[in-house]
């Protein structure tokens, strides 16, 4: 099987440790094997009444000397065999998050992050128990079995014989139950992941579920999952449950077949009795690898059953990438449409429609747009969230399909509507995109986005840990310390897309004039309601259904009396009824 070649493929990548960590377990077996001799040694010089002092105390020694050698090479086995399966747990979770980093807004669209969650934790996890706990006792008890097998048979044959009678059924049972639990244990992994997902959305959405008083709803739904996941584990634990007593009935027959058997042979002298106990100390290592074929099984089943869980998100290719001699390219800033449209799979209507427009390098563009006439499209195809069209959309002239996506996107700062912060201090999510920033940079950046005197002004400034995706700030405040965090990036090309809905007007204002100091020769695109916020640009488009319907100055759009006269006007209003109310108050 194809999960079965890749836990093998994990193990083998870290060989060397591996082969230290069996050499370490070779030596330890080999050392537990030798002891039941000397025992059997021992009882055998007692029964014939040749033992002495000094011939027990050598025997002593030698077990002594053994079990000194076995603790210190099973510290060897264990450090390079599970030092080993934590390395394979490393890699496997930098390639599984290396590989979600370019993938492509569609998989995320139809993959729940709870799923993602469990896979990248609890599955790994049984992978990592699979390649370390699975090498080590699939060795472990192919030696004692092969080695224990063979002083029995040393002792004797017919026991022997008499002792596997009832271990022939052992390949059935493993066959049998193997599928059950590879199948069952798969179910857990997705009830997991299921679980993993509710939580997440409680914890991220709490204050609308407190909001809309939904804790009980949302209790009720998160308890009928556990509850699910419970009778998955349940339906495991059974198929575990019977597994693992019938394997050990097995063995349990095969040693009371040796007492029957053995026994009546010491009592006519056929079998000395030291020979009977160091077969039965063998019988009982030989039952510990019957014993391990379940375990083997189980952890290997589950290992395989996340493997393929696992390899079901890696074989996913991620649908943007660099096409063949994409070109590193260093970005001025000028950006074309030529007859752009585009369409989002499984959507009849164009998002963009027949969109023609040209930037120079160094212009300051606004684009302005009721929801849904394509704006956010528009710059989604500029940094190549989605691909657009080949020849329509180029960078500099050149396609922006043929740019490799380092260059095209170190050359872009975004500032979205809803900006993600992360769970660290101000200074680090602002020096986000440039982690090289010095101080100043950062400082700077901050005034820029007027948010420098409102940082300064926190208990431990700059060094604020703002909180799980910046909880603990304003949304304002959000989207500055996101603008701040663009600028520090000096981008040739700096997007805002709506960035400046939660922030006042007056505060606006400002930004824009600050921007325009450090924008000088750089593209600035900005999307907005507010006409407030493109009216001193150099020029504005206005898309309607995915169409450019007006294009030109303030001045000219509000003289063409459309759709931006329309919108400035109604803004116009609402602002001197606001100033009126706020002078009589």
């Amino acid at each position: 099987m194809k999960e079965f070649k890749d836990l093998v493929l994990l193990v083998l990548r870290y060989k060397r440790g591996i082969i230290i960590g069996l050499a370490s377990l070779l030596f330890v077996d080999t050392a537990q094997l030798i002891i039941p001799l000397i025992v059997r040694g021992v009882i055998n010089s007692l029964s014939l009444g040749v033992a002495t002092g000094p011939l027990l105390r050598r025997y002593a020694l030698y077990i002594l000397g053994l079990v000194l050698l076995v603790a210190v090479f099973r510290y060897l086995w264990r450090y390079h065999i599970m030092g080993s399966s934590r390395k394979v747990e490393e890699y496997l979770r930098n390639k599984f998050l290396f590989h979600i980093h370019t993938l492509s807004p569609s998989f995320f669209d139809r993959t729940k992050t709870g799923d993602l969650m469990a896979r990248s934790i609890n599955d790994i996890n049984a992978i990592r128990i699979a390649t370390g706990r699975g090498t080590l006792a699939s060795f472990d008890a192919l030696f004692y079995f092969v080695f224990s097998l063979s002083f029995m048979l040393h002792i004797s044959p017919i026991l022997t014989l008499y002792t596997f009678l009832p271990l022939s059924s052992i390949a059935v049972i493993v066959l049998v139950f193997g599928r059950y639990i590879h199948d069952r244990f798969e179910r857990v992994q997705e009830g997991f992941s299921t679980i993993t997902e509710i939580v997440r959305e409680s914890l991220s959405g709490i204050r609308e579920i407190r909001a809309f008083v939904q804790e009980e709803g949302k209790v009720k739904e998160f308890t009928k999952v556990n509850q699910e996941y419970v009778k998955r584990n349940m339906s495991l634990a059974k198929i575990r449950g019977i597994f693992f007593p019938l394997i050990m009935l097995i063995g349990g027959l095969g040693t009371a077949l040796v007492v029957l058997f053995a026994g009546s042979k010491v009592i006519l002298q056929e079998v000395s009795l030291g020979d009977l106990v160091a077969f039965i100390t063998y019988l009982g290592m030989l039952t510990w690898p019957l014993m391990a074929i379940g375990w083997i099984i189980n952890i290997t089943q589950r290992g395989m059953a996340s493997m393929a869980r696992i390899n079901r998100v890696l074989s996913v290719s991620p649908e943007i990438k660099d096409e063949k001699g994409a070109l590193e390219l260093d970005i001025r800033g000028k950006i074309e449409c030529r007859h752009l449209s585009f369409g989002y799979s499984g959507r009849k209507d164009l998002a963009l429609n027949d969109v023609n427009l040209l930037l120079d390098p160094g212009a300051k563009v606004g684009i302005v747009g009721k929801v849904g006439s394509g704006k956010s499209t528009l710059i989604q195809l500029l940094t190549r969230v989605y691909d657009p069209p080949p020849g329509h959309l180029l960078i500099d002239g050149v396609d922006i399909r043929k740019i490799l996506l380092s260059s095209l996107r170190e050359a872009i700062g975004v500032v979205p509507q809803e900006s993600v912060l992360f769970s660290t201090s101000l200074r680090e999510n602002i020096a986000f995109a440039n982690p090289e920033a010095e101080e100043e940079e950062i400082l700077e950046a901050a005034k820029v986005a007027k948010i420098y005197e409102e940082i300064t002004q926190f208990p431990e400034g700059f060094d604020t840990p703002v909180g799980e995706r910046g909880i603990t700030l304003s949304g304002g405040q959000k989207q500055r310390v996101a603008l701040a965090r663009a600028l520090v990036k000096r981008p040739k090309i700096l997007i805002l897309d709506d960035a400046f809905s939660s922030v006042d007007v007056e505060t606006e204002e400002v930004i824009l004039a600050n921007l325009k100091g450090v924008m000088q020769g750089r593209t600035l695109l900005i999307i907005s309601q507010r006409i407030s916020a493109v009216k001193d640009l150099d020029f504005t488009i206005v898309l309607d259904e995915g169409r450019v319907v007006e294009k030109g100055t303030h001045a000219e759009l509000v003289d063409l009396g459309g759709i931006y006269a329309s919108l400035f006007e109604r803004q116009t209003i609402a602002r001197e009824e606001l100033e009126y109310l706020e002078g009589i108050s």
